[in-house]
């Protein structure tokens, strides 16, 4: 999720940079890949969006979740998602929830409350298995149960907010699921982090989910072991979810927790930017007909909150853009997987 903090102008991208190594993300076409996805949830219905997605994959047996880690310092994130997992056939999937996070905050109306709050003939619309009273695990408790069950090099994380769990995972001790410290986890267990977030164009701002915590993702951008591909503001911003698709492609399902979500985000009709859908889609579809990348480097986070990259023969970091054809592309592909009926309600 993102939020514009300064007017940002989108520049055509140089046509220097070469494209993503598609099999770095891409399953062995056997198996779904694994996925931990990581969100804060209520800020901006991109997050929803994106949720959606990961569902539908894997409805598909492209992606297994293990998990859902909520960033977002706010009791109704992760109910939210557990109502979102029951009404799309996956209520087993996990959540893990943040405390003393570094952003509790709602921007514009909290959508994450309305629908889990939404209500029809007086009875709750979408009933999840939690209630209000739910505690959720700690996330980085979560992480290292989970992490440490899974075989070494597989797992994919998504994170779509701000670092504080993953940099609170870094930093994590050994314990009764892993003798491993946190770091050294990540580093037998992790394939790629891919991330939403910083701003690397000639108007570089301050990213919402980088400025947010912004110690968090120096440590996350400066010690995680393995390799990350962020998703920058301008990308997303290139490319938004239409109005007219929440309007009129899921009448078959009335309410459908998604438009509850989207309808009271902002005030219809209003196109979305799908940030967080980028880093999503990038896991499975990570070639030149979705993306062009940077070449190998590092990604620095200053104490103002501004990101910038350098070029580096043995950096494991890259971020990505999209030239006009490829956003096209992308938009189509965000409409056809979200407009999906979900394998459960088909």
């Amino acid at each position: 999720m993102t939020i514009i903090f300064a007017v940002v102008s989108i520049l055509t991208i140089s046509c220097t940079s070469r494209a993503v190594e598609k099999e770095v993300v891409e399953s062995d076409g056997s198996s779904p890949i694994k996925v931990i996805f990581e969100t804060d949830m209520g800020n901006d219905v991109d997050d929803a969006l994106a949720l959606d997605m990961l569902y539908k994959y894997a409805d598909q047996n492209k992606m297994e979740i293990l998990a859902i880690t909520v960033n977002k310092n706010n009791k109704y994130a992760p109910l939210f998602i557990d109502l979102m997992n029951s009404w799309y056939g996956y209520p087993d999937i996990p959540i893990g929830a943040v405390t003393n996070g570094a952003y509790s905050g709602d921007d514009g109306s909290n959508y994450a409350q309305t629908t889990w709050e939404y209500q029809v003939d007086g009875k709750r619309a979408f009933p999840g298995g939690a209630t209000e009273g739910t505690q959720f695990p700690e996330a980085v408790d979560l992480y290292r149960e989970v992490l440490s069950q899974q075989p070494k090099n597989s797992v994919t994380i998504v994170s779509v907010g701000f670092s504080t769990n993953l940099a609170r995972l870094l930093d994590s001790p050994s314990d009764n699921f892993s003798e491993l410290t946190g770091k050294d986890l990540v580093n037998e267990k992790v394939k790629l982090l891919s991330v939403m977030a910083g701003s690397f164009d000639e108007n570089s701002m301050q990213e919402f989910n980088v400025k947010i915590d912004i110690k968090a993702a120096q440590k996350v951008f400066e010690e995680w072991p393995t390799q990350i591909v962020a998703s920058p503001f301008e990308l997303g911003y290139q490319i938004k979810y239409p109005a007219s698709s929440i309007e009129k492609d899921f009448t078959w399902a009335t309410p459908h927790p998604l438009v509850v979500a989207y309808e009271n985000y902002l005030e219809m009709p209003y196109d979305r930017p799908t940030w967080d859908l980028t880093s999503m889609i990038y896991v499975l579809e990570g070639g030149s007909e979705f993306f062009t990348s940077s070449k190998n480097g590092q990604i620095s986070v200053d104490d103002e909150g501004y990101t910038s990259f350098v070029e580096t023969p043995d950096g494991k970091l890259q971020y990505l853009k999209v030239f006009a054809e490829q956003a096209a592309v992308l938009k189509r592909e965000f409409i056809e997987i979200i407009t999906t009926k979900p394998k459960n309600r088909d």
